[in-house]
């Protein structure tokens, strides 16, 4: 693709509200490496396309003249493209921005909050973190973002030195995904048995649509698939997936372990967090879990995942061949976090396979 520069990353945003691309054009701004064109309507966006390829298209879905899945259809058939979705739809659109992602949309983000100003920060991080991922869709490398506030899990929950010892009374399979991980966590969830042990899922997806997700997986899968609340307890056969924007931790009591779902800031540059999840299952559950690990950009559960094989739990890696993106795995198999690499299609198996394994160790 062409650029101006070659260190500039060629964007295109469309959305039909002034506003909204005034904002987003700002929020962009803020990467000098970025350089950004608007236009109104798919139409108008289509005309640039043709004069200057761009390297991601940001994109709503309502828009006039020509709706945004038939754009993203004619995007992927006529100029592949990374595309991002970022739609005001989370409360009552999600079904639609679920069929984006089906489309080829590699990621979706809710629109930034005009006049918010922690919000507007939060948008900026999120918003390029979705367009640097988007262009890593394309087997692009990456540039360093430039610099923000980076929290880790300190920030939702303090390290401690020791797990418990004994681990929990159940095993359970935690999993960690981001770009790419819809389908990832889809062909996994569907491959597992209705007797499998407790599934805690973390996929980075913004509020509102994790609920459809759910919905949808739960349709799809011989086990039970929904979106976590607060105090849910764990069980055999059930896959809790952390709702978009809250943190979600595994705690135990007394011989249940059940989930937390909370507030806080944003931890690996996301909430919920990958790390934030295997911190608390490192904690709560020890040698007994096991730990898994997606496609999806940026660090976020390398670290986590790293504890979690300190305290005993096995762990497991996507392969880049099977990677949308290989950036989580990638940075999580560099720090030594892993202990076994395996394509996307063997990874039920082989976390029910050690799941069996650390359970049969700990009645010996």
């Amino acid at each position: 693709m062409s650029r101006m520069n070659g260190n500039d990353l060629q964007v295109l945003v469309v959305d039909d509200s002034a506003m909204v691309r005034q904002v987003m054009q700002a929020l962009l701004g803020t990467d000098h490496r970025i350089n950004v064109r608007a236009a109104a309507d798919p139409l108008i966006a289509w005309a640039k396309m043709q004069k200057e390829p761009p390297d991601v298209v940001i994109t709503d879905l309502e828009m006039p003249r020509m709706d945004g899945l038939t754009f993203i259809r004619k995007i992927m058939l006529e100029m592949p493209t990374p595309v991002v979705v970022c739609s005001g739809l989370a409360a009552r659109g999600t079904e639609l921005a679920l069929r984006a992602l089906e489309e080829g949309a590699v990621e979706v983000i809710t629109k930034p909050k005009v006049g918010v100003r922690e919000f507007l920060h939060e948008s900026a991080v999120i918003l390029l973190d979705a367009v640097w991922s988007a262009s890593q869709a394309q087997v692009r490398p990456r540039p360093r973002l430039a610099a923000v506030p980076r929290l880790t899990a300190d920030a939702v929950l303090p390290r401690k030195k020791k797990p418990h010892a004994a681990g929990a009374p159940n095993g359970v399979i935690a999993v960690g995904a981001s770009t790419g991980g819809t389908e990832a966590l889809r062909v996994f969830l569907t491959a597992l048995p209705t007797d499998c042990p407790p599934v805690v899922v973390v996929q980075h997806m913004p509020e509102g649509f994790t609920r459809a997700f759910a919905d949808r997986l739960n349709l799809e899968c011989g086990i039970e698939v929904a979106e976590a609340r607060d105090g849910d307890r764990l069980q055999t056969g059930l896959a809790l997936i952390a709702p978009g924007n809250r943190h979600m931790l595994v705690n135990r009591t007394g011989e249940e372990l059940v989930v937390q779902i909370l507030d806080g800031p944003l931890v690996s540059r996301h909430r919920p967090s990958v790390d934030v999840l295997f911190r608390s299952v490192a904690i709560s559950v020890g040698p007994k879990a096991v730990g898994v690990i997606m496609t999806g950009m940026g660090d976020d559960g390398a670290q986590g995942l790293g504890e979690m094989k300190e305290a005993g739990a096995a762990t497991i890696a996507q392969d880049e061949a099977s990677c949308i993106v290989f950036g989580m795995p990638k940075e999580a198999i560099s720090r030594g976090a892993v202990s076994l690499v395996v394509p996307l299609d063997r990874i039920a198996n082989a976390a029910l396979n050690l799941q069996r394994k650390k359970a049969g160790e700990g009645k010996s």
